[in-house]
């Protein structure tokens, strides 16, 4: 009986092994997104919470603005060109999975990435429409459709995360996890050379600068647990410094 033959050196080369696929900046993003969209949904009919809820709803605008330009200057996998596809890969990609013999893709899948692009998209209408809303303009039919946007962001959120479930159980690998050490299954050719931590410090210190500005510039009656006096609040109120000017002039 002839012995099984040793296996060859460039099968174990290629086979799939975890690489660094998630650069840092994409998953600060992505984190930093969960929680700004999660939040301004608790706190849209919390009147006390309103600042934490625009503040969160400006800064889904600006993270979507970077995501748009790190997709273009970014890393392999993280650049709009390495995954977007048209509607024959999305429905292609689907057909495998229904087949049980899911096609492998080493970044975002075509329909992961129909999601993506579905979720910028929205975060930028509920960023625009909130602003509007806020600064007056377009009466009722913007929050109508901010609301909308966010209702439909919410739904296309489930969508995504039953895709997360169904790929990680399909390709055997916890997408959930790589969305935090950024690697997954892949070969060594496909992984990138850099996490770019540098630029994800960069992001994440731009976020938290402007949440303190936020909350250094708040008027009163928008801070959780302090009431405006009198009925000042942030449109007809003077504000914390403006009565403490009120009463030195007393004194």
């Amino acid at each position: 009986m002839t012995p099984n033959p040793e296996p060859r050196a460039d099968t174990a080369i290629h086979s799939p092994q975890p690489v660094l696929v998630w650069d840092a900046p994409v998953r600060v993003f992505h984190w930093l997104m969960v929680l700004c969209f999660a939040g301004a949904w608790i706190t849209s009919e919390a009147d006390d919470w309103r600042l934490l809820h625009v503040t969160l709803g400006y800064t889904l605008g600006g993270l979507v603005a970077f995501r748009l330009l790190w997709g273009v200057v970014g890393t392999r996998h993280a650049r709009f060109a390495s995954f977007v596809r048209g509607p024959g890969a999305v429905r292609g990609y689907l057909m495998s999975m229904l087949r049980g013999q899911p096609e492998h893709h080493t970044g975002h899948n075509p329909a992961g990435a129909l999601a993506i692009v579905a979720l910028l998209a929205l975060g930028a209408v509920m960023a625009g429409s909130g602003w509007a809303k806020s600064s007056d303009l377009g009466g009722d039919w913007m929050e109508d459709l901010h609301e909308g946007a966010a209702v439909l962001m919410l739904l296309v959120v489930g969508v995504h995360l039953a895709g997360v479930v169904a790929g990680s159980l399909a390709h055997r690998e916890n997408l959930v996890r790589a969305m935090f050490n950024g690697r997954k299954l892949g070969s060594p050719a496909e992984a990138i050379a850099r996490a770019w931590r540098a630029v994800a410090v960069i992001l994440l210190l731009a976020v938290l600068g402007f949440w303190w500005l936020q909350w250094q510039a708040a008027p009163s009656g928008l801070l959780p647990g302090v009431q405006a006096e009198d009925g000042e609040g942030e449109r007809g109120g003077k504000g914390r410094r403006g009565r403490d000017r009120d009463r030195d002039d007393d004194d």
